[in-house]
């Protein structure tokens, strides 16, 4: 049966201009044209969902609006011969969650040419314990390989370290070979860290330094960057001679000040990762490594599993900073 009406966590705004979120339900017939109609399974908590669920002009084009950059589940309708009833998908990027209506719904109607195929190795869920972070971290690890650095090169830092970048790209470095250094503010979690793989495990102090000195002594065959602002400027600048620093996120602000000494003295890379407009065939490829080669095992430990009444709670403790690992939102109940 075709279903009318879905229940969603939608985010609009009041006559006053106040933010006015929580479940809802909804008619179908309100979300965005497309190709293909999913029933979502899962979806995720990341940090632009956060900023989306406060209307953050940055994120949300209009209201009212459902956040969810991510989303996992079964086709239910298709006009596009790619994909049948049934087919268990995959969408992560593009629009969701920002341009239009995303994952925190029962349904999900897209482009086809949003939508992946679940590979072979991966379940839906695990699909969104990596979801967009786990396809940032990836994009991230194969930047350091692509440009050369290999696990012989010495000690690669991963900032963010306990966040969902961060953990996902410490246990692929790690799977990998890689000598991991894993940066958090969060002292009680170290041994957690070491448990995802990191060989060492340092204070955020560490790599936030005087940006007076052009260039610091080396200390880094690569990076994973997820804070962005005067962390990743020193990083940068600790970076040995051809090395890659892996720039994906902005928490820690989006200014960078820097010389150029690091890129023409040392021939160190900065390497911008942005998921959302991945080109198909290269989202294809990233999707292979995760669910083949690249797999990572005891995903679920990194998983805290809620349902849409709950998101309220974790949207705030994620803007607090006090999110550990990946929130994976249910809805197939």
């Amino acid at each position: 049966m075709h279903p009318t009406s879905l229940a969603c966590f939608l985010v609009d705004k009041d006559a006053a201009g106040n933010v006015q979120r929580g479940v809802a339900e909804r008619p179908i017939a309100d979300l965005p044209p497309g190709d293909v109609l999913v029933r979502v399974e899962y979806s995720s908590l990341n940090y632009k969902d956060a900023l989306a669920a406060g209307a953050h002009p940055g994120v949300v084009r209009k209201l009212p609006h459902v956040p969810g950059i991510d989303a996992a589940g079964v086709v239910v309708e298709s006009s596009s011969p790619q994909f049948q009833q049934d087919q268990e998908v995959i969408i992560t990027g593009y629009e969701l969650g920002a341009g239009q209506w995303g994952g925190w719904a029962e349904y999900v109607r897209v482009p086809a040419g949003w939508v992946v195929p679940l590979p072979a190795g991966l379940t839906l869920k695990e699909a969104m314990i990596l979801g967009t972070a786990g396809f940032t971290a990836a994009q991230s690890v194969a930047a350091i390989q692509t440009n050369g650095v290999g696990p012989e090169g010495g000690d690669v830092v991963v900032t963010g370290a306990t966040g969902g970048v961060g953990c996902l790209a410490v246990k692929l470095l790690a799977k990998l070979g890689y000598s991991v250094v894993a940066v958090t503010g969060k002292p009680q979690l170290h041994s957690r860290l070491s448990e995802w793989g990191a060989a060492r495990v340092i204070g955020r102090e560490e790599v936030v330094k005087d940006a007076s000195k052009p260039l610091l002594a080396g200390r880094w065959a690569a990076a994973v960057d997820t804070v962005g602002g005067q962390t990743l400027a020193t990083i940068i600048r600790e970076t040995k001679n051809y090395g890659v620093v892996a720039a994906c996120g902005l928490v820690g602000g989006t200014e960078l000040p820097l010389t150029v000494h690091p890129f023409i003295l040392r021939g160190v890379m900065l390497a911008g990762i942005g998921s959302a407009a991945l080109p198909y065939d290269r989202r294809l490829e990233i999707w292979r490594r995760l669910s083949d080669l690249w797999r990572l095992e005891g995903l679920e430990s990194l998983a805290t599993t809620i349902e849409l009444p709950q998101l309220e709670a974790f949207i705030q403790r994620m803007l607090a900073g006090q999110i550990v690992g990946r929130t994976v939102v249910g809805l197939a109940a």
